[in-house]
């Protein structure tokens, strides 16, 4: 029983209410948050209903952050404090923070670009509250929590990914406990953008019945997650146990779900199967259940094919009162499964009058779909599914009583087996060759936005430096983490500044899904036909190396035995207005902005002994750290890099008078370059950092993960045997991998 993970912390609000009881109470007696929408002008919209939160944004912590920021600071100040959580300088390394997110700071992003375009103005303070990266750095902060940072934003399925994930770093020892979840905030973004794609429901949603459209909402859930050791060894209350998860991908279309529901059915399946039970022990399903009728279509051919036969299980749809609440979707709905776990009591889909019921009896059979009335019966066991743009899809199980699961770690040797990359300072050059020599055809290309396009290029260079040919029998032993600093933010801005100066009715239907930051994996996985795990994760700079730790821990977990490992950033016009609004671009950066993919192949040894894999450099240790500093700063954070470097060393086996060389990180910036310096001074005496940015320019996530694939090659060639790679991300965050020859 050593790998349980508990919950002993609940935090909520939504358009149902203010606290995770209020949101209980309104859940089960069938009340709804959806109403006449209030903060977005909806004029000449066909649709103007949402579930807003009734509190302004003013009236939450008091902090100057975007309001998705501030949602998720209300929720996880519930869940410290429901589970007893006392933060101290002791234990505060060993509680991190990892939160889901759609399109990071919409809010922000409306407000700075419309002042600019009125004439008043952008105020550039508004600039780092943009990125997805500040959300859970912004909690951290707050909280004054150290241990490890990230921020998944896999769109709708970015809550339960982030708990998951969580989960998997608690069972690996990496952490004792996390405030895990997701949140997002109502924006103009979202709401032109599915009003553009016709799939908003004019009345109030009706999921798993009328199949209309969706109802946008907002909110934010966090759960505080330990492991069971640590949490007994404080006296906390237990809520229930987290058992398994799953996570995967349709490789179907970037907005639609596969209609065989094969991507979702994945997804439960290796939740269940993870958790050490079957599909007839599964008491309830909080379903993903949007309104649309292909989400829910896929959604009931999913259920019926993996549940038929389990007469006592029970599904519903929490969207119909809550809304949908985007990257917060799957932990507010996981926080009330919990709640369902804990109560026996499963809360209804409303909206049903007695013709839908009818319909409903023909497209239910045997399986209760708790219309309009919540049903009290005993629920041992949960899962809670989200699905996404992207057709990435995420089940999470919970359950009353502690339940052995099955131990699949694998402890192999990992090594990097391929290596595509594409680099540019100030900006890569893309040429025709460059997508054909994949068979990439014009159609496909073009409806990728620059952002896409990078990753798309280096990750197929990946595959094919690795010999990797992605079938039928293979396609689910392969996964994907994409790091980035700051995502389509091109498509973000232009996508807003149109519907700021042209009206939230007049949204692009054919840019909005690309302004979500999945959408180049889910293009890449699309292309490829990778249907395994897949996320993507913001956290500054250092994301193209976290993505390398993200990996290898799924990797060590035994999800997957091939993963993708990218590290992606552009950069644009829209790239270099924003950062010369900080002041980073002519003058805090001796560097100059660059772009580009790097993506690096990970696999295990048996996985690539069997394929005869060339085999670049072992992968033999990594490690993620964090320092709470307000976002945008690094000083005061020094202490977090060193860790990260202990950390990854130890589990390499080695000391740091064992490394070799140090592929750094400085980019110019004073604060930025004496980190660095000192470190180095500190640990590795006179060991003089190769500086790759002196070539590539500050390509963020792409330069990060750059680090690791020169590395790798300098080892691959017998230069060296022993190299380290760290890096930084504003707000405190570092990861460090050490690499060794074969």
């Amino acid at each position: 029983m050593d790998r349980r993970v508990v919950v002993t912390g609940l935090g909520l609000v939504c358009a149902i209410g203010d606290n995770t009881e209020a949101c209980w109470s309104s859940a089960i007696n069938g009340v709804t948050g959806i109403r006449e929408v209030i903060s977005v002008n909806t004029e000449n919209c066909y649709a103007n209903k949402g579930a807003e939160v009734p509190i302004k944004s003013s009236e939450l912590s008091g902090e100057n952050y975007d309001r998705s920021s501030l949602l998720c600071i209300k929720a996880a100040g519930e869940a410290l404090a429901d589970a007893g959580y006392a933060v101290t300088k002791e234990n505060s390394d060993r509680i991190g923070v990892i939160i889901g997110n759609c399109v990071g700071g919409a809010a922000s992003i409306d407000k700075y670009f419309t002042d600019e375009i009125k004439g008043s103005g952008g105020d550039s303070s508004d600039i780092l509250k943009m990125p997805a990266s500040a959300i859970a750095n912004n909690v951290a902060k707050h909280f004054g929590l150290n241990g490890t940072t990230a921020n998944i934003v896999n769109a709708c399925a970015a809550g339960t990914i982030s708990l998951s994930y969580a989960c998997d770093l608690i069972r690996a020892g990496k952490a004792d406990a996390f405030a895990a979840g997701g949140s997002d905030s109502f924006s103009s973004l979202a709401f032109a953008g599915f009003h553009a794609l016709h799939a908003l429901d004019e009345n109030a949603c009706a999921p798993l019945n009328h199949n209309s459209g969706i109802t946008l909402g907002e909110g934010a859930g966090i759960l505080i997650l330990e492991s069971y050791e640590h949490a007994k060894a404080r006296g906390a209350k237990i809520y229930c146990d987290v058992l398994g998860s799953g996570v995967s991908s349709d490789a179907h279309h970037i907005t639609a779900p596969r209609p065989d529901g094969q991507g979702q059915m994945l997804a439960t399946t290796r939740a269940v199967k993870k958790s050490g039970l079957d599909f007839n022990d599964i008491d309830y399903v909080n379903a993903h259940g949007t309104g649309t009728a292909k989400n829910d279509d896929a959604e009931f051919l999913s259920v019926h094919t993996l549940f038929d036969g389990n007469d006592h299980l029970s599904v519903s749809s929490t969207k119909s009162m809550t809304g949908h609440c985007l990257g917060a979707a799957g932990s507010i709905e996981a926080v009330l499964t919990v709640k369902a776990v804990c109560e026996d009591i499963v809360p209804p889909t409303i909206g049903y009058n007695d013709e839908d019921l009818v319909r409903l009896k023909e497209k239910a059979g045997a399986i209760d779909f708790v219309p309009n009335t919540r049903r009290e019966k005993p629920v041992n066991y949960a899962v809670s599914n989200s699905f996404a743009f992207g057709g990435n899809n995420a089940s999470i199980v919970f359950a009353k009583n502690p339940h052995e699961i099955p131990d699949h770690t694998n402890k192999d040797r990992i090594f990097i087996t391929g290596i595509g990359e594409l680099l540019g300072e100030p900006r890569c050059e893309i040429e025709a060759d460059d997508y054909k020599e994949h068979g990439i055809k014009m159609a496909f290309w073009r409806k990728l936005d620059r952002f896409s396009q990078l990753q798309l290029i280096s990750g197929m260079r990946a595959l094919s430096d690795a010999k990797i040919t992605v079938t039928d029998d293979n396609s689910g032993d392969i996964g994907i983490i994409i790091g980035t600093a700051d995502g389509p933010m091109t498509e973000i801005v232009n996508f807003q500044k149109n519907v700021i100066e042209n009206g939230t009715a007049n949204g692009s239907a054919f840019s909005f899904p690309n302004t979500v930051y999945n959408a180049a994996g889910g293009y890449f996985s699309i292309f490829a036909g990778i249907k395994g795990y897949n996320a993507t994760n913001a956290n500054g700079v250092q994301a193209g190396l976290q993505s390398l730790c993200y990996a290898a821990d799924v990797i060590r977990n035994g999800d997957e035995s091939i993963m993708v490992a990218s590290g992606t950033d552009e950069n644009t016009d829209v790239t270099e207005y924003l950062y010369g609004k900080l002041g980073l671009v002519h003058g805090k950066l001796r560097e100059g902005l660059g772009e580009g993919s790097v993506s690096l192949i990970l696999e295990n040894e048996n996985s690539a002994n069997a394929r005869g894999a060339k085999k670049y450099a072992e992968l033999a240790g990594w490690a993620s750290a964090h320092k709470s500093v307000e976002f945008g700063t690094l000083k005061g954070s020094e202490s977090a890099l060193k860790a990260a470097v202990e950390e990854a060393c130890k589990a390499a086996g080695i000391t740091p008078a064992d490394v070799e060389l140090i592929c750094g990180f400085a980019d110019g910036n004073e604060t930025v370059d004496s980190i660095e310096k000192n470190m180095c001074a500190e640990m590795f005496g006179n060991i003089t950092p190769i500086q790759l940015k002196h070539c590539i320019g500050e390509s963020r996530a792409a330069a990060s993960a750059e680090q690791a694939a020169y590395a790798a090659k300098l080892i691959a060639d017998g230069k060296y045997n022993c190299v380290l790679a760290a890096s930084f991300g504003v707000g405190g965050s570092y990861s460090a991998v050490v690499l060794k020859s074969v």
